[in-house]
């Protein structure tokens, strides 16, 4: 038996068992697509980082996924390696223009099953044009909805709607939460962790009550979690004890990998399967995919 007496040994030994368990592993398909929101409006939370690994590891446990950059930054195109330089037909163009996202939406090279409808610099003043627009809440609904639709009648299924939202509670995270019907909170294990969380339940409460009635919070995730600290497992018994139904069992570690990732164009999925980061998604993503049956899409 693997001495496990250092924490060392016994991560290794973790990850050993987990790369067996996950090996060529297949995830629980919804019978209906499930719209994810990823939202928290306090910035270095691991938001787009879970958002496009989640939707990675989906994609390997053989779903059909779509990644909606729905973030100015375009942080979640750059980590998919999508084109997204100016000019380049994006999310803005299905706001904004009433463009299919038939048109916009790029596949990944590296992962099958995974695309990506991608962010341009032009979404950064798609906050205020969409305030003199029509019904400007529905307008990323409207775009989802008809591509999902479209999809299935090609017998291409989409599993998983994955929207990364900006790191505030503006218009696009609005339509976000209109078009969603589940929203995924990373929270991270540090001081502050449950900072500002109320007014993002606030505002989900609003677009519950106004716009999506369907709206709820399905997951919250626990990332840069460090065991080895009291701090962190403090936080994560804090956010456990008050969600307990929403939260993972699976936390996200801090990585050096899951952060190097991005500047490759690439997700920890692809720029190192076997690490720590990838094999913590991919049970993550695992668990949520068996919740599917909690939320309605058996």
């Amino acid at each position: 038996m693997a001495d496990e007496s250092t924490p060392l040994a016994a991560q290794l030994a973790e990850d050993a068992r987990r790369r067996i368990a996950l090996r060529g592993a297949r995830f629980d398909k919804p019978k209906t697509t499930r719209v994810i929101a990823v939202a928290n409006q306090k910035g270095g939370v691991g938001k787009t980082t879970t958002a496009v690994n989640l939707a990675a590891a989906l994609a390997k446990g053989g779903l059909r996924v779509l990644v909606i950059d729905n973030d100015p930054q375009g942080n979640a195109s750059t980590a998919l390696g999508i084109e997204h330089r100016a000019g380049t037909p994006s999310i803005y163009d299905a706001i904004i223009e009433e463009a299919p996202l038939g048109d916009i939406v790029q596949q990944s090279d590296v992962i099958n099953g995974l695309s990506c409808a991608p962010a341009t610099i032009d979404l950064s003043g798609a906050e205020i044009e969409l305030v003199s627009l029509v019904a400007r809440e529905n307008r990323l609904r409207n775009a989802v909805r008809f591509h999902v639709e479209q999809q299935r009648e090609a017998g291409l299924p989409l599993d998983y709607v994955v929207i990364d939202c900006p790191p505030s509670l503006g218009l696009l995270t609005i339509n976000a939460f209109v078009a969603a019907r589940e929203v995924l909170i990373p929270i991270q294990c540090e001081y502050y962790a449950l900072e500002g969380l109320s007014q993002l339940l606030k505002n989900i409460d609003l677009v519950r009550g106004h716009l999506n009635p369907d709206l709820h919070v399905s997951t919250i995730l626990l990332t840069m979690f460090d065991k080895r600290t009291n701090l962190a497992r403090e936080v994560a018994e804090e956010v456990r004890e008050h969600f307990a139904e929403q939260t993972l069992a699976t936390a996200i570690p801090r990585s050096v990998r899951i952060s190097e990732a991005p500047s490759y164009g690439q997700t920890v999925l692809t720029y190192d399967a076997g690490s720590t980061g990838a094999l913590a998604y991919l049970e993550a993503a695992r668990e949520l995919a068996a919740r599917a049956t909690r939320s309605g899409h058996e």
